[in-house]
C-alpha cells in the first residue's frame, strides 16, 4: 500500500477527535476565541445539550471579510503575531477550533468588525465551506453549531443524555468565567437560564472574590482563607478551603494558569500533598487558584486541549503552592468550618421521647405554643451552693456520663481564649466550654491528636529529639519480612520521633523507646500500624509526606482516648493548647476538633428573638 497525503477535510475531523470531546469542548474553545477578541458580554445558548446547537455570542472585537473566510482555515490564527510560541499570551493560538469543530458539524460564523458598518456571513457543513455573505449583526461576533458529531456517528454515542452534556457546559463556562470577573457570562439551555454572571467592576482581587462566590457559592467564601505568594517568575493567589470544609471528589478544584483553566497533574498533587496531615483520606479540598506565570517560564502546548502545562521549574512551583496553601491553613488553623444548621439538628435529633426521658414530664402539643407555660419540676434537690451537682446524683451521672464543673476561680480567667472555659464533660468524650456568645463542643481525642502531632512536627523542624521514654520490658512486635523491611528502612527517622526499634531474629522487631508523648499505648497496635502504612506508600511519597505520615499515626495513638473521664483542670489546659496550637480546628484526618453554637442561634429555638 502507497504513502498518500489524507484529504484535508479527513485531517480535520482527526484533529476534530482530540480538540473536540463534547459539546462542553466547544463551548470552551468559542468561548476562549471570545476572550482573547477582547469581548466584555458573553452569552452561550444550548439546545439539547449541546448536541443540537451552540451558539455563543460575543461584543468583541470581531472580524472583517478577510479574516472571516481564514478563519475557518486550519492553522490560521491572529494570537501568535512573531511566532513565538515561547510568549503565549491568548488562550487560543493553534488555530485548529474552528476547523476542527466545522468538519464534524454545521457551522456559521457571522462577525461585524468595531467601527464598521458592515456585517460578514460564512457556512461550512461538514467541511464544505460556503461562500461568504452580507449580514447584518450588531459588533461582535456570533458562532452557531448545529448538529455536533453528525459527521461522525460513532463519537455520537458516546456522548451522554441531554442534562448532562449540558451540565458540563455550564462547568466549563464557569471554570472560565471565575478567571475572567471583569466580564459577564450567560448560558441559556433549552430555554431556561442556567448562567447570569454580570461583570464586576472593581478592582481585580475584589472582583474575583466577589465571582468565587457566585460560582461556588457564599458557603465556600465563608469557610476559606486566602493565599499569596510569589517569587521571581511565579505568583499565586486565590482562596483555599478550610480542612473540615471538603467534598467526596476533586470537581470544586479549580486551577488556573495565566487565566487558563487547567487539570494538571503537579498541581493537584501539590494541593492533596498540603492537606496531607489536616484532612481525611478521601475527601478533597475546594479551592480557587490562578497562578500567573511568566510565559518563558512555561509550556501550555502540551496537549491538544491544553488542559495540562510544563513548568520551566516543577519543584519552585510546586514549593511555592504548598507553601502559600500551609501558610493560610496556619493562619487560619485555630478555626473549624461552620456549615451545619443548629435547627435542623435539633429537629431531626430532639423528639418529644427523649425529652419525657430526661425529664419525667409528658409533653402534648400544647407545650408547643409560644404562650405555654412548663409545669413546675417537683421535689428537684438542691445543694447548699444552687442547682444540684452530679455528686447528689450518682445515677444520673452514670447513665449519662455527664461531669459538671465547679465554680471556676476568678484568676483563671485571665488566659481565657477564643475557646472559651470548659464546663462539663459528657460521655466521657465531649467537653462543653462557654464563651461570652456561644457554647462550644470540643471532641477531645481529636483535639489532643492534633496537639500531639504538632508537638512531633516543632521538634522534627528543629532538630531536637523527641523525649522518650524506656520501656520497662522491650515489646517483640511479629511482622511480615516485607513490612519488616520496610520498617527498619526508616529505623533513623522514628528514632528522631523516640521510638527505638532493633531487629529481632527474621520476622519480629524489639521496640525499646517510645515517645514519652504517647504515655500507656498499646506499643504493638502502634508499630503494626506503622508497617502497614509505609509498606503501602512504596516510592509515591516524598520522604517529608512520609514523616508527616508517621507523625499522624504515632499522635492518634498517644492521644487523650475517647471514654477517658477529664477533671476540669485537664479540660482547660486542653482548651488553652488548642488555642496555640497551629490547624487545632481539625485533627490529623481533616475532622472537626470543635464545633460552636452562637447563642443568638440557640435563643432562636426558643422563640427570645
Amino acid at each position: 500500500m502507497s504513502i498518500r497525503i489524507l484529504p484535508s477535510n479527513l485531517i480535520n475531523q482527526i484533529a476534530a477527535g482530540e480538540v473536540i470531546e463534547r459539546p462542553a469542548s466547544v463551548v470552551k474553545e468559542l468561548v476562549e476565541n471570545a476572550i482573547d477578541a477582547g469581548a466584555h458580554k458573553i452569552e452561550v445558548t444550548l439546545a439539547g445539550g449541546g448536541k443540537n446547537l451552540i451558539a455563543v455570542s460575543d461584543d468583541g472585537c470581531g472580524m472583517s471579510a478577510d479574516e472571516l473566510a481564514l478563519a475557518i482555515e486550519r492553522h490560521a490564527t491572529s494570537k501568535l503575531p512573531d511566532d513565538n510560541l515561547f510568549a503565549i499570551n491568548f488562550l487560543g493560538f493553534r488555530g485548529e477550533a474552528l476547523p476542527s469543530i466545522a468538519s464534524i458539524a454545521k457551522l456559521t460564523i457571522i462577525s461585524r468588525q468595531r467601527n464598521t458598518k458592515e456585517a460578514w456571513q460564512i457556512t461550512v457543513n461538514g467541511g464544505k465551506k460556503g461562500e461568504l455573505q452580507p449580514a447584518s449583526a450588531n459588533e461582535g461576533t456570533r458562532i452557531e453549531v448545529r448538529d455536533l458529531f453528525y459527521t461522525t456517528p460513532a463519537r455520537l454515542k458516546f456522548l451522554k443524555n441531554d442534562a448532562s452534556e449540558a451540565a458540563q457546559c455550564i462547568d466549563i463556562l464557569e471554570r472560565i468565567a471565575l478567571a475572567n470577573p471583569h466580564i459577564s457570562f450567560y448560558l441559556y439551555s433549552d430555554g431556561r437560564k442556567r448562567v447570569s454572571l454580570n461583570a464586576h467592576e472593581d478592582d481585580l482581587f475584589v472582583a474575583r472574590r466577589s465571582r468565587i462566590s457566585e460560582v461556588m457559592g457564599a458557603e465556600f467564601a465563608e469557610n476559606s482563607s486566602p493565599i499569596n505568594s510569589q517569587n521571581e517568575f511565579c505568583n499565586i493567589n486565590g482562596l483555599v478551603s478550610l480542612p473540615t470544609y471538603n467534598k467526596a471528589n476533586s470537581l470544586s478544584e479549580f486551577l488556573f494558569v495565566n487565566n487558563r483553566p487547567v487539570k494538571d497533574k503537579l498541581l493537584l498533587g501539590a494541593i492533596k500533598g498540603a492537606y496531607q496531615d489536616v484532612m481525611m483520606s478521601g475527601r478533597y479540598p475546594a479551592c480557587a487558584i490562578f497562578i500567573q506565570v511568566n510565559p518563558h517560564y512555561v509550556d501550555v502546548n502540551v496537549h491538544p486541549t491544553k488542559a495540562e502545562v510544563r513548568f520551566y521549574d516543577n519543584g519552585a512551583v510546586r514549593g511555592l503552592l504548598v507553601g502559600a496553601i500551609r501558610s493560610a491553613l496556619s493562619a487560619d488553623g485555630g478555626h473549624s468550618a461552620d456549615t451545619g444548621s443548629l435547627e435542623n439538628l435539633l429537629q431531626k435529633n430532639l423528639n418529644t421521647k427523649a425529652l419525657q426521658g430526661l425529664t419525667g414530664l409528658s409533653f402534648n402539643a400544647e407545650l408547643h405554643s409560644p404562650q405555654r407555660e412548663f409545669p413546675r419540676l417537683q421535689n428537684f434537690p438542691k445543694s447548699s451552693g444552687g442547682y444540684g451537682k452530679v455528686a447528689d446524683f450518682p445515677e444520673l451521672e452514670h447513665k449519662y456520663s455527664v461531669k459538671i464543673s465547679e465554680e471556676t476561680t476568678p484568676q483563671s480567667y485571665e488566659e481565657v481564649g477564643e475557646l472559651g472555659l470548659a464546663k462539663a464533660q459528657f460521655h466521657n468524650t465531649y467537653i462543653i466550654s462557654q464563651t461570652e456568645d456561644s457554647i462550644v463542643i470540643i471532641d477531645q481525642h481529636a483535639a489532643h491528636e492534633r496537639i500531639t502531632m504538632e508537638h512531633l512536627k516543632q521538634s522534627l523542624a528543629s532538630h531536637k529529639q523527641v523525649p522518650a521514654q524506656l520501656l520497662l520490658i522491650p515489646e517483640v512486635v511479629e511482622l511480615s519480612a516485607s513490612e519488616r523491611e520496610n520498617l527498619l528502612e526508616y529505623r533513623d527517622t522514628l528514632s528522631s520521633l523516640g521510638l527505638a526499634i532493633e531487629e529481632f531474629g527474621t520476622q519480629a522487631v524489639l521496640v525499646r523507646e517510645i515517645p514519652a508523648l504517647l504515655g500507656d499505648t498499646d506499643v504493638k497496635k502502634l508499630i503494626k500500624d506503622l508497617a502497614a502504612e509505609i509498606s503501602e506508600w512504596g516510592s509515591a511519597y516524598a520522604l517529608t509526606d512520609k514523616i508527616h505520615h508517621i507523625c499522624a499515626t504515632i499522635a492518634c495513638h498517644g492521644s487523650v482516648r475517647a471514654g477517658r473521664s477529664l477533671n476540669i483542670e485537664e479540660m482547660n489546659r486542653l482548651l488553652r493548647d488548642m488555642e496555640k496550637t497551629e490547624h487545632s480546628g481539625q485533627c490529623n484526618h481533616g475532622r472537626p476538633t470543635y464545633v460552636s453554637i452562637k447563642l443568638k442561634d440557640i435563643e432562636k429555638l426558643f422563640e427570645r428573638r
